[in-house]
């Protein structure tokens, strides 16, 4: 089953069921009228919104064009967004690209920032921010929505917990992140709104793609519409999405629609670092990791970070090539208040 949120003018959309092939959508406000509100009652709009799908693939239903371009991220805020880093490969990197060592135990605790969630940017909306100079980069990842998790959930519990999968462009601000994090507070200014992709996605639909912890998909991120990373979700996710899950919730319970990020998907390349698309290689989700590349090959970093007018593409399709979750694709602009 596939859902997303329209935009009918509200805060939270207006919850449609859409095809299998991403071509058309049914009302399904008579069930519930937004995502946020189906989650908080899944046991009984769950079943429901599965019939409809049924009905929509089977044509008894009314039903219209989808058109990526209406849609909000399927929540258009959230009670909680946490975003962990699976990818231990691309914290390591990071890290190594501002001169800060890797403590042993994040190969072995997970690492999981609290984001801003009262607002997301919907899926084709453009990154509106005021100044190149932050460092401005991307961040293609999976995330996942759960059901109500108690709090001191095992990991069956947490996979369990799962209902919905979406992509996600974790934006970043790379030129803030060093002074935040040295304040030893965390981040706030350095990590603005993020967007997710335009449809979510039931783990059933996803076939043995799923294997109840994550996604054995390629990843494909285009920026300036050339192939720049097409990284396996499923090689070297340190952590699993049930295990984030149980790690978010060991001091707190996590209510319905909280929102469990992957981290930067990144794979290393015979037990190094990757090669860009360019090369061979499966590239990279995200820009400050072929700096660090760069960094390692030449002594200093060539690629710049995102300028006014970049665009970026982050999609994923099943064997056949079909698209899953519809596509992320946004232009950084420059934001002018008031506009």
């Amino acid at each position: 089953m596939k859902l997303a949120s329209l935009d009918n003018g509200s805060r939270d959309g207006k919850l449609v069921v859409v095809s299998k092939d991403l071509t058309r959508y049914t009302d399904a406000t008579t069930i519930a009228p937004t995502l946020q509100a189906a989650l908080d009652d899944w046991a009984h709009a769950g079943p429901a919104l599965m019939r409809l799908a049924e009905s929509l693939e089977a044509g008894a239903v009314p039903d219209e064009r989808f058109r990526e371009h209406d849609a909000h991220s399927p929540l258009p805020r959230a009670y909680q967004w946490a975003d962990g880093s699976a990818y231990v490969n691309h914290v390591e990197l990071v890290r190594k690209a501002r001169g800060a060592e890797m403590p042993e135990t994040f190969w072995t605790d997970p690492l999981m920032y609290q984001g801003g969630s009262d607002k997301f940017i919907p899926p084709r909306a453009p990154i509106a921010l005021a100044d190149t100079a932050w460092g401005i980069d991307f961040e293609a990842e999976v995330a996942v929505i759960t059901d109500e998790v108690p709090m001191g959930a095992s990991v069956d519990e947490a996979r369990e917990a799962i209902r919905l999968v979406m992509l996600v462009n974790d934006v970043s601000l790379r030129g803030l992140i060093p002074g935040e994090l040295a304040k030893g507070f965390g981040f706030f200014q350095g990590k603005p709104s993020s967007a997710f992709s335009p449809v979510a996605v039931t783990p059933d639909a996803l076939g043995d793609a799923w294997d109840g912890g994550k996604l054995s998909l390629p990843l494909m991120v285009d920026y300036n519409e050339k192939p720049f990373g097409r990284a396996e979700a499923g090689i070297d996710m340190t952590f699993d999405f049930p295990t984030l899950i149980a790690h978010a919730a060991k001091t707190r319970p996590l209510g319905a629609g909280t929102i469990i990020g992957s981290g930067t998907v990144s794979n290393k390349l015979d037990g190094g670092p990757g090669k860009p698309v360019a090369e061979g290689g499966v590239g990279y989700s995200c820009i400050a990791e072929i700096r660090m590349i760069e960094t390692i090959n030449t002594g200093k970093p060539v690629t710049p970070f995102m300028q006014f007018g970049d665009q970026i593409r982050i999609e994923m399709h099943d064997k056949a090539g079909h698209s899953i979750f519809g596509a992320i694709e946004q232009t950084v602009e420059q934001y002018k208040k008031g506009a």
